[in-house]
């Protein structure tokens, strides 16, 4: 029932083919799929499916069982049948503007070296980054570092280590709320610029912009106090 993803070795992955494994009122189960499954506080991503006959909405893609993503469908979607061979087409508009977030989000992690995130969130429309943070920079300060860091185009790269090498670096964890999948033997890492001197390298399994410079304008909306340490900072991609 484990279904391929696509997106971890292709997030720009518009359609894709794919064959129905399962399909009942809880969604559709597919083999291989291009939609990222909501996790690690990015949203699952929308599109459509289409086969011989029929058609249907993906309202969003949610993990499942033992490996499986589960094709939530919109209410009053018709379902394919199991077999069937099917094109899923991708939300390109939202799960973009979840690339840029996401990477946006990253890079506010590399201007507060050996600060902890304690969650996040992101949206298409507004993301947050909270950080074990007492005392911390103006939001114009996070704005203009932010701005630097797209402005130089970073490359941004995957690669791939075991359990027991991230073991031995655990400062690549910077985030104390979402840990890094285990089981599977290997962990994703997602660096930020040239190897030898990478702006940020830590493990992630969302989806990325290929470089930095492909962000755009970014903006530090304001910075919340969430208790005694806890501050989170909000951030928006203005058009």
């Amino acid at each position: 029932m484990m279904t391929e993803t696509l997106f971890t070795e292709d997030a720009y992955l518009r359609e894709a083919t794919a064959r129905v494994i399962a399909a009942d009122e809880r969604g559709v189960v597919l083999d291989r799929t291009n939609l990222y499954a909501r996790s690690g506080g990015q949203p699952g991503d929308a599109g459509t499916l289409h086969w011989e006959g029929g058609e249907a909405a993906v309202a969003e893609a949610i993990k499942g069982e033992a490996g499986a993503i589960l094709h939530t469908l919109a209410p009053g979607s018709a379902l394919p049948p199991v077999g069937a061979e099917v094109t899923l087409g991708l939300d390109w508009t939202r799960r973009h503007r979840h690339m840029r977030m996401h990477t946006t989000l990253h890079l506010l992690c590399s201007v507060l070296p050996g600060i902890y995130a304690t969650g996040n969130q992101i949206g298409a429309e507004k993301s947050r980054l909270d950080f074990d943070l007492p005392d911390p920079p103006a939001k114009e300060w996070f704005t203009e570092r932010l701005a630097e860091l797209v402005a130089a185009d970073h490359p941004i790269s995957t690669t791939w280590i075991t359990e027991a090498e991230l073991d031995a670096s655990p400062q690549m964890v910077r985030t104390l709320s979402v840990q890094p999948p285990r089981g599977a033997g290997r962990i994703r890492l997602v660096r930020i610029g040239a190897e030898a001197a990478p702006v940020d390298l830590q493990p992630c399994g969302g989806t990325h912009v290929a470089s930095t410079g492909e962000i755009g304008r970014v903006e530090v909306l304001k910075l919340e106090s969430k208790g005694r340490q806890n501050r989170r900072i909000h951030i928006v991609l203005p058009e």
